[in-house]
């Protein structure tokens, strides 16, 4: 349990002294100094000791790094970076030696257990609130971080946590406070990525596990609460993944679980879900009610005395692995940490040095100091953002004891702690102080880039912008991209044309920026305390060489593991290959489960050969030369309306897998495509030739494993997009749902199907607000085949301005061959392809039903039996066109990438 203040409270004394409370867990609102921590927990021990308890207490804290630490003392506590800063540093030695030092100054004050290592795999990097404080998305790097971590700590004397199982990685937020964010993966999926570390750290010997207080929604689990689940508890970490030690619950103060079951019945189902320790933060009245509760549950049977028991076993055998009465009643207090204090400042500069990663200079503009002269100003744009617990700036803040020079009046007296400006004021003056001349600093909110920013750019000679988690704070990213464009299109030092220079540093998440090129310098330092911004100065100004790395997949992109076998790869022949290639497509759609729906089903060699004056086209294939035989094939096109170079397909013969024949027709696919110098972006999936719109993703383990090959590959899997095939079929039955028809009644738009060359003035005007590849090709396919397809128009009635077109394909058009999903079936089928929308349009899905219930009504009178929409943003218009009657037929992820973003594979 926990309390509020920094002295021991009534309260709290009761509930050692009565109720024998055994563990509490302090927080940073306890904590004032290294010096005033000690005497907290030595009184607290103390008590407890007095009150005859026969073992000390355990006490655990945070103290994370980065910034999540509960204890601050900028003379005795040291600051690290944070754990993904660690990783940032691909030192496991490091990462040791770091948990060992956090361990030690811990245990000099009283501390005895660490809620820690954080195990989560962030397997989705969008909008997950745990950013930084996980070691990266490769849950392989993940483990082996956290064992490094586990190690350290457990050699300091702590007893260690991990957290937060079954995985915070990857979480559904719905809005509402009194909503619990949920996890959607399978528990297959979860072995194979998030429960990697878990498992690790149980293998070698972590003391407790803190079960998280989200839901699981996925087939084979349904769970309101995962600490309260035995099914979680129980039966998946105890029982499949062998862990026997302490299982703490989340906090049941918590606002979602304390609405909706109460804190009472919530202790007795963490208790019965197999919890041996139940987290009560603050309220007094909450904990009382909760030790009421188990009382309770243990008199009417609800709670056995064996559970009881073997839970108290539990936590005994925890507290004699890092705690006794001598250690508890003696702690070495200042003593020890003064001895301590210059290793650990030498430690913590060497880390932060280590991590801090220059992850592009395009331009090569570091450092600044040997393209800027003295007498020129660099502007500093910094985001908006709450100071770091961690902070000894956000401290003085809260106390009104900083003082800002010139304005006579401390901070904080009237300035809300979210300043922005505040926190990294003191980044501005180091920088100053580094060149000894004038930097302009000013903060930018969701408002965008205002004049007052656009006439700070235009005066200054250089821009440094500071992001801290872009991909979850959207208006940074569009600040940083906006300032970008005005930098472009700047001239400098007199007629001279060259780009202003302009630095992003992301001072949290290295996923904002890590794969936009279009930002030619980009650094990443993981946490924004007064440590690492320090570093980052000596970055920018050339006294320091950083040589931290990406974490996880994205370092994986940076260094591409080299295989030993390299195939001889020949370009495609359609004379001599076309049966070959027939005879493979045929063996590896045999080779698929029974049950599921091949994409291949329909193809032949002809469907990847397209013959199209817009798109240059280049095969490859490895072959036995002795038969005649394939064993691999890969198609790549190049898209002359959008630049994009396109890998449509990579396949293997299932048994020459594994034996580097996909590897190889990769590297000569991206060689040539980037040997073009043309390309300007890069794309896995095509929609012409529409077999694989991406990675196929109907298969969760083949979704997998794909991912982390292409990763491999080089490309950025993490920040894919799902896209899907639909289908609907029974056309002769279907009836258009009322609500839609009756929009389209009122509708102000005018719908018209038009066939020929005769419209494409308009057509192909209204489509280049589309930059989707292959989406121009398609519209001049169609035009091009007016006896077999068609185009249906949405214009303003009056000013016959169009809002959007999508086409429609009969399987007899010219290009039906490219489709192979219109043979997916034994029914009539035709395609509707290609929406687009005009960005004017408020109503983009209520236009876009209209446009397709058209195409439908059109398909009908042909006597389809079905329709099929060959490509469907799955993140954007699922629903609206499932609730026409659409089902999903495939499901992909499209991955692309700036050219720039690619290397020529070995």
């Amino acid at each position: 349990m926990g309390f509020d203040g920094t002295e021991v409270t009534p309260q709290i004394k009761i509930l050692i002294e009565k109720h024998h409370l055994g563990t509490i867990l302090l927080t940073a609102k306890n904590l004032k100094s290294a010096e005033q921590t000690t005497k907290l927990v030595l009184h607290l021990q103390t008590i407890a000791h007095e009150a005859g308890h026969p073992v000390p207490l355990a006490i655990g804290l945070d103290q994370e790094n980065g910034g999540v630490n509960s204890l601050f003392d900028e003379t005795y506590i040291r600051q690290f970076p944070s754990a993904m800063g660690v990783a940032a540093t691909g030192s496991t030695d490091m990462a040791y030696d770091i948990a060992k030092a956090t361990g030690q100054e811990l245990s000099a004050v009283g501390i005895n257990w660490i809620m820690g290592p954080c195990l989560d795999v962030l397997t989705n990097v969008k909008n997950q609130p745990l950013g930084v404080r996980s070691m990266g998305d490769d849950p392989e790097e993940v483990s082996k971080f956290g064992v490094a971590f586990m190690k350290g700590f457990k050699d300091a004397g702590l007893a260690t946590c991990g957290k937060h199982f079954p995985s915070y990685g990857n979480l559904e937020f719905l809005g509402s406070s009194l909503d619990v964010p949920i996890i959607t993966d399978s528990l297959e999926q979860l072995s194979l990525s998030a429960l990697v570390p878990f498992r690790n750290a149980i293998l070698h010997g972590v003391d407790g596990m803190m079960v998280g207080g989200c839901a699981m929604s996925s087939a084979g689990v349904n769970v309101m609460h995962a600490c309260l689940s035995e099914q979680v508890v129980d039966n998946l970490l105890r029982d499949d993944l062998g862990f026997d030690g302490v299982v703490m619950s989340e906090c049941l103060e918590m606002e979602a679980l304390s609405q909706n079951i109460g804190v009472g019945g919530g202790t007795v189902m963490a208790v019965n879900a197999g919890c041996d320790l139940v987290l009560l933060c603050r309220l007094f009245s909450v904990q009382q009610e909760a030790i009421k509760y188990l009382k309770l549950g243990y008199e009417d049977g609800a709670i056995s005395g064996e559970r009881i028991r073997k839970s108290l076993k539990r936590v005994l055998g925890l507290k004699a692995t890092c705690t006794s009465w001598d250690k508890a009643l003696n702690p070495p207090g200042i003593s020890s940490l003064s001895t301590l204090q210059p290793s650990h400042t030498k430690l913590s500069a060497e880390a932060y040095s280590a991590s801090i990663t220059v992850v592009r200079d395009k331009d090569r503009l570091l450092p600044l100091s040997n393209i800027l002269d003295s007498e020129e100003e660099i502007l500093l744009l910094t985001p908006l953002v709450k100071p770091l617990p961690a902070s000894a700036l956000s401290k003085g803040l809260a106390a009104g004891s900083i003082v800002s020079p010139g304005l006579g009046t401390p901070w904080g007296k009237n300035v809300s702690l979210m300043s922005g400006e505040n926190v990294f004021r003191e980044l501005g003056r180091s920088i100053a102080r580094k060149r000894k001349g004038r930097v302009l600093h000013t903060s930018y909110t969701a408002h965008g880039v205002r004049p007052s920013h656009e006439n700070l750019i235009n005066r200054s000679s250089a821009i440094i912008v500071v992001t801290a988690e872009a991909n979850r704070n959207l208006y940074q990213n569009g600040f940083t991209k906006h300032a970008a464009m005005i930098c472009k299109s700047q001239l400098v030092r007199g007629t001279e044309r060259r780009e202003k220079p302009m630095v992003v540093v992301s001072v949290s998440s290295p996923y904002d920026f890590a794969l936009d090129t279009s930002i030619g310098t980009y650094i990443c330092t993981y946490d924004f305390t007064e440590t690492a911004l320090h570093t980052l100065v000596e970055v920018l100004f050339g006294d320091l060489s950083p040589t931290g790395g990406l974490p996880g997949t994205l370092s994986h992109n940076q260094r591409h593991q080299h295989t030993k076998q390299h195939w001889l790869v020949e370009t495609f022949d359609k004379d001599r290959d076309a049966k070959p290639l027939d005879d493979l497509l045929q063996t590896i759609e045999q080779e698929g489960p029974v049950n599921q729906r091949s994409e291949l089903f329909g193809c032949s060699s002809s469907t990847f050969l397209l013959h199209n004056s817009g798109i240059e086209e280049s095969h490859y294939v490895v072959r036995n030369s002795s038969t005649g035989s394939l064993l691999g094939f890969c198609c790549t096109y190049f898209f002359k309306s959008t630049a994009t170079g396109v890998v449509g397909a990579i396949l293997v013969d299932p048994d020459r897998r594994k034996l580097s024949i996909g590897h190889s027709l990769h590297s000569r696919a991206v060689r040539n495509l980037l040997h073009r110098g043309d390309v300007k972006r890069f794309q896995l999936g095509s929609k012409l030739p529409g077999v694989f719109l991406g990675i196929p993703t109907d298969n969760t383990v083949e979704r997998k494993r794909l991912r982390r090959w292409f990763g491999s590959m080089g490309w950025n899997t993490a920040l894919s997009r799902p896209v899907c095939s639909m289908i609907l079929k029974e056309l002769s039955t279907w009836s258009a749902p009322e609500k839609i028809s009756r929009s389209m009644q009122h509708a102000e738009v005018e719908f018209e199907l038009v066939h020929g060359r005769q419209y494409a003035g308009s057509i192909i005007e209204h489509i280049k607000t589309s930059s989707r590849q292959g989406v121009t090709e398609v519209y001049q396919l169609a035009l091009a085949d007016e006896s077999s397809c068609g185009v249906i128009r949405a214009k303003k009635p009056k000013e016959g301005t169009v809002l959007g077109t999508v086409v429609l394909c009969s399987p007899d058009a010219s290009w039906a061959e490219a489709l192979p999903a219109l043979k997916d079936t034994n029914d009539i089928t035709w395609a509707i392809s290609s929406p687009v929308i005009s960005p004017s349009v408020g109503e983009y899905s209520t236009l876009l039903q209209g446009l397709i219930l058209l195409g439908i009504r059109q398909v009908k009178q042909q006597q389809a039996d079905a329709v099929l929409l060959d490509c469907v943003d799955g993140d954007g218009h699922f629903d609206s066109l499932s609730a026409m009657g659409f089902t999903v037929l495939h499901n992909f992820e499209e991955v692309s990438c700036d050219a720039d973003s690619m290397s020529v594979p070995a």
